[in-house]
């Protein structure tokens, strides 16, 4: 049942990363390397929010709040880009993202089926608005794609949170190394995007 109910924080792979041939690092835009550092940095919160609270350690809280200023931080990373008011609107839909996320946690770890379900819902819908808001601003981020990456991004992270309810600890070792890849390439996706828009300017 936790399976088909529990589902965390932003995002699906669309865009492999490449692989090294010479051993040589690639240059990234600054860009880039802020974009992977924003959604490293989610991953990251969202594992210490899915810990603390599965254990039921007081430090949950402090993990959600640090996990909503990085959907602030990256709201934040568009504004050069598509205004303030757009970096507004999608900081708002992330948070909201965090706070279906905080729900569906509780709701499990308490048993309750039916918050579990309504909170799923939502995060679904949620997702699928931030979809719509971002392919809406940039032609390059089709409908789709944007759909899949968010939607992966959540079934990788249930996984995660799933096996750590379990107490499956090679699972959630394994989910979180995928999450992080995956992560890395939404990142790179969204730099790409931003790039083929704003010629020289990224």
């Amino acid at each position: 049942m936790r399976q088909r109910i529990l589902g965390l924080a932003l995002a699906g792979a669309a865009v492999a990363c490449a692989p090294m041939t010479t051993g040589m690092a690639t240059p990234r835009s600054d860009l880039g390397t802020s974009m992977r550092r924003l959604w490293t940095e989610h991953v990251i919160w969202t594992r210490g929010y899915i810990v603390a609270a599965v254990a039921g350690d007081p430090s949950a809280d402090a993990q959600a709040a640090r996990l909503l200023r990085n959907q602030e931080d990256i709201g934040n990373a568009i504004v050069p880009f598509y205004g303030a008011a757009a970096g507004q609107q999608l900081t708002t839909r992330l948070k909201e993202h965090i706070t279906i996320a905080v729900d569906l946690v509780t709701a499990a770890k308490a048993g309750n089926t039916t918050a579990q379900n309504d909170a799923n819902r939502r995060w679904r819908a949620n997702a699928d608005q931030i979809a719509t808001f971002l392919s809406n601003a940039n032609p390059n981020w089709p409908k789709p794609v944007l759909a899949d990456m968010l939607n992966r991004h959540l079934d990788l992270t249930t996984q995660e949170a799933v096996a750590r309810l379990q107490r499956d600890w090679n699972a959630d070792t394994r989910a979180f190394d995928a999450i992080l890849t995956q992560a890395l390439e939404m990142a790179d996706a969204l730099t790409a995007g931003i790039q083929k828009q704003f010629p020289g300017r990224a």
